[in-house]
C-alpha cells in the first residue's frame, strides 16, 4: 500500500502545475506531497507552542525555529508550553522521541522521519511520529517564509512528506590535508540539518586524540576527545547521528612514520597493518575500546579501501599468504572487535570488490560502502553494484564533491556523480547515500552547495533540477537581494574551473603549482590559449557577481572563500597564459638584430620589467593571494600543515622572481645586435 501512495505521490509532484510551484519559495529537497491554498498567514505575533508533552529535543526545534524566524521578521516568536493561544505554530510529536537513525531503518510515509505541515490563516501545525520528524517539518517551514520584516508571511499549503532513502550523510576529511576546528565543524553540522541529513561520517586516520599515543600527530593536528563529544552532542541536537569513520587496515602513515611503530606496518614506514604481526591485534584492540567509549552511535565505518600494498605483503609472507586471505583475516578481526561490542560495522567496497572470492567470509551484518566519485566510464555503476547484487551483500553508495584536487568545485561532475550513482543505488536497493568530502586545497566552505545537494538528493523521490539548483539553492541561503549574485556567481566559478580543467586537466590545483613552460604544459597551453582566456574571463565574472553579494550584505562566511577560489582561477589562467604570451614575444624578437630600445619595447617592458610586466605581474599576484589564502585558512581550519601550505606560494613567488632575475641579468649584458639566446636556456639554465 506505501509503495502504491508512493508512487502516487511522485506522479502527483512530476505534474505539478509549474506555476503553483514557481509562484513560491523553492523548496529543498522537495517534499513527497505538496499542495498550496489561496490564502497566507502573517508572521508578525505568531508565537510557537506544543501540542505535546515536549522533550528537550522538541524545544530544541522550537528554538531553532524561532531563531530562524527572528532573522526573517525581526522579532522574537515567543515559545509555550501550554495550549490555548489562537494563532501560532503548533510542534506535535505523536510518538518517542527517537532522535537518531538505528540499524535496520527503514524509509517511507510511515516511517520514523515522516511529517505533517499545514499552513492555514488560522496558525501552523507541524506533526511527525518523532522528534526529528518535527524538526525536519521545521527545516521546511524555515524554507517557506516569503517577505522579510512585517511583511513575511507563510503561504496555504499541506505537506506530507518522507524521505525516500533512510540514510543520508556526509563523510568529511579530517586527516589528509586541513583540519577543521571545532566550530567549522559544527558549523557543518547546522549546515547539514537544513538540508535534512541524518549522518555525519567523522573521518580519521590519526586525528583523534588516543590515550597511551601521544607521539601520534600533534596538538594541532588532531581532535580532542572533550571536542568529539561536544561535536557528537551538537549533531544529536540537529537529529544527525556522528559516526566514527576511521581507518584500521591501510592510510595508517601517520602511525608507522613514528619509529616505534613502523614495524606494525607490512613495510616500514608504509601504510598498511601487517595482519601477522600480534602486536597488531593488541593496539586495534586498544584503539577499538576507545572509539566505542567515545562514539555512541550503533554505527562504525571501518575503512579497509585501497590496500595498496597488499600483494607486496603477500609475497614478502610466502606461499601460504595470498592478498585476499591477509585481507579477510584483517576485516574480520577488527569487525569483530566491534560487532562484540554490539556495533553496526562498515567498510569501504572497492577491497570486496576486487577479491569477490572473499565474500562468503564477510562478517555477518557487514555493509559495504560502493564508492566511485564519476558517472564514466561506467554511468551505471555495474562494477561497484553488481557483484553487491549478485552476493546479497547490504551496502550504501557513495559520491564525492569534486574539490580534492580542483582550485574551484566542479559542480558539473559533482551533481552528475550524485545523481547517476544514487539512481544506480535506488535501482541496486542501497540502503542509503554518503556524500564525500576529501582533502581539500582551498576551502570545504567552497564544497558546500555540493554538501546540499548531496543531502536533499536522496530524501525526496523525484531527479534532482540540475538546471534550477544554484538559484534556488541561493534563495534558500541567501536575502532577496543577494541570491542572484551568488547563483551567477556559483554559475560563472563552476564554467571557469571547467574551462580550466580543459587545459591543465581534472588537478587543476595541482597543476597550477606545476612550471607552466615545461615543454607538455607549454604545449598544452599553447593548444588551448582560448579555454584560459575563457577561464579568466568566468573566474574574472564570478568576483565580480561575489563581490556584489558582499556589499549588499551577504554573509562573508561562505562568500569570501567562494571570492578566494575565483581569484585562484583567474591566477592560474593568468600564469599559462602569460607563459605562452612570453615564449610568444620571444620568438616574435628571436629572428631580427635588437637595438637596446627594440629590446626594451618588444620584451623588457612587457616580460621582466620590475613594475607592470608579466613576471612582476605573477609576483604581486602570487603574495596577495599567499594572504587571502592564509586568512580564509586559519578562518576555517587549525594552523595543522598551514607552513607547508603557505611553503607553495613562497616557492611560487621565488620563481617568477628568479625568472625576472635571470631575465634581467640577460638584458643587462645584452650588447646590440646579438641575436637573443634561447628562452628555455634562461628559463631553465643547467
Amino acid at each position: 500500500m506505501n509503495s502504491h501512495r508512493l508512487a502516487l505521490c511522485v506522479l502527483l509532484i512530476s505534474l505539478l502545475p509549474v506555476g503553483a510551484y514557481g509562484q513560491h519559495r523553492p523548496l529543498l529537497p522537495r517534499p513527497q506531497e505538496l499542495k498550496y491554498g489561496s490564502g497566507r498567514l502573517a508572521l508578525k505575533g505568531l508565537g510557537i507552542r506544543f501540542g505535546s508533552s515536549p522533550a528537550s529535543e522538541d524545544r530544541f526545534a522550537a528554538t531553532d525555529l524561532a531563531r530562524a524566524l527572528v532573522e526573517r521578521t525581526g522579532d522574537q516568536p515567543p515559545i509555550w508550553e501550554s495550549p490555548g493561544v489562537e494563532k501560532a505554530i503548533v510542534l506535535t510529536r505523536t510518538g518517542a522521541v527517537d532522535p537518531l537513525p538505528v540499524p535496520d531503518e527503514q524509509p517511507g510515509p510511515e516511517s520514523r522521519e515522516a511529517y505533517t505541515l499545514k499552513v492555514t490563516p488560522q496558525g501552523v501545525e507541524i506533526q511527525g511520529r518523532s522528534s526529528a520528524a518535527v524538526f525536519y517539518g521545521v527545516q521546511t517551514l524555515r524554507q517557506l517564509v516569503e517577505g522579510e520584516g512585517d511583511r513575511a508571511t507563510l503561504p496555504e499549503v499541506e505537506i506530507h512528506d518522507w524521505s525516500s532513502l533512510a540514510y543520508r550523510g556526509l563523510m568529511v576529511d579530517m586527516s589528509q590535508g586541513m583540519l577543521p576546528t571545532e566550530e567549522e565543524v559544527k558549523r557543518q553540522l547546522d549546515f547539514l540539518a537544513r538540508w535534512k541529513a541524518n549522518q555525519y561520517y567523522f573521518y580519521n586516520e590519526a586525528s583523534i586524540e588516543l590515550e597511551g599515543f601521544p607521539l601520534l600527530l600533534n596538538p594541532v593536528g588532531r581532535f580532542r576527545k572533550e571536542q568529539v563529544r561536544s561535536i557528537i552532542a551538537y549533531g544529536r541536537d540537529r537529529h544527525i547521528d556522528v559516526i566514527p569513520c576511521l581507518e584500521l587496515y591501510s592510510h595508517l602513515h601517520d602511525l608507522f612514520r613514528i619509529e616505534k611503530y613502523s614495524d606494525l606496518a607490512d613495510f616500514p614506514h608504509a601504510w598498511e597493518f601487517n595482519p601477522s604481526n600480534a602486536k597488531v591485534k593488541v593496539l586495534l584492540s586498544d584503539w577499538v575500546e576507545q572509539f566505542v567509549q567515545l562514539f555512541p552511535s550503533p554505527f562504525v565505518h571501518i575503512g579497509f579501501d585501497e590496500a595498496f600494498q597488499i600483494e607486496y605483503a603477500a609475497k614478502q609472507q610466502g606461499a601460504e599468504a595470498t592478498p585476499a586471505k591477509l585481507f579477510i583475516e584483517q576485516l574480520n578481526n577488527v569487525a569483530g572487535l566491534f560487532q562484540q561490542r554490539g556495533k553496526c560495522v562498515m567498510a569501504w567496497g572497492d577491497i570486496i570488490v576486487k577479491f569477490p572470492d572473499i565474500v562468503p567470509e564477510l562478517p555477518r551484518g557487514l555493509i559495504a560502502v560502493a564508492w566511485y566519485y564519476e558517472a564514466t566510464p561506467d554511468p551505471e555503476y555495474k562494477g561497484w553494484l553488481v557483484p553487491m547484487i549478485a552476493k546479497g551483500i547490504p551496502h550504501f553508495v557513495a559520491s564525492g564533491v569534486h574539490s580534492f584536487d580542483e582550485i574551484a568545485p566542479d559542480y558539473d561532475t559533482t551533481f552528475e556523480n550524485i545523481d547517476t550513482f544514487l539512481a544506480a543505488g535506488r535501482k541496486s536497493k542501497a540502503l542509503g547515500l554518503m556524500n564525500t568530502v576529501w582533502e581539500s586545497h582551498v576551502s570545504y566552505r567552497n564544497s558546500w552547495p555540493g554538501i546540499a545537494y548531496g543531502a536533499a538528493a536522496p530524501w525526496q523521490s523525484t531527479p534532482m533540477d540540475q538546471a534550477a539548483f544554484f538559484s534556488e539553492y541561493a534563495q534558500l541561503m541567501y536575502p532577496a537581494a543577494v541570491a542572484p549574485e551568488v547563483a551567477s556567481g556559483l554559475q560563472n566559478l563552476n564554467k571557469a574551473e571547467v574551462a580550466l580543467q580543459k587545459v591543465l586537466g581534472q588537478a587543476t590545483m595541482d597543476e597550477m603549482w606545476k612550471d607552466p613552460f615545461a615543454l607538455n604544459h607549454l604545449k598544452q597551453a599553447q593548444a588551448h590559449r582560448e579555454d584560459l582566456r575563457q577561464a579568466r574571463l568566468l573566474a574574472e565574472d564570478a568576483a565580480e557577481h561575489l563581490d556584489r553579494a558582499l556589499s549588499l550584505g551577504g554573509d562573508p562566511t561562505i562568500l569570501s572563500s567562494l571570492l578566494l577560489a575565483s581569484r585562484l582561477v583567474d591566477y592560474a589562467g593568468m600564469k599559462y597564459l602569460y607563459a605562452v604570451e612570453i615564449v610568444d614575444l620571444w620568438g616574435h624578437a628571436a629572428g631580427t638584430r635588437l637595438s637596446g630600445e627594440q629590446l626594451w619595447k618588444s620584451l623588457t617592458s612587457g616580460i621582466y620589467f620590475e613594475d607592470h610586466s608579466r613576471t612582476a605581474d605573477l609576483m604581486d599576484l602570487s603574495t596577495q593571494l599567499k594572504e587571502a589564502y592564509r586568512s580564509n585558512w586559519l578562518a576555517e581550519f587549525t594552523t595543522y600543515r598551514l607552513g607547508m601550505a603557505l611553503g607553495r606560494w613562497d616557492a611560487e613567488y621565488l620563481y617568477w622572481h628568479e625568472l625576472q632575475s635571470r631575465l634581467q641579468a640577460f638584458a643587462d649584458s645584452f650588447k646590440e645586435g646579438e641575436p637573443l639566446p634561447p628562452l628555455n636556456s634562461i628559463v631553465h639554465p643547467r
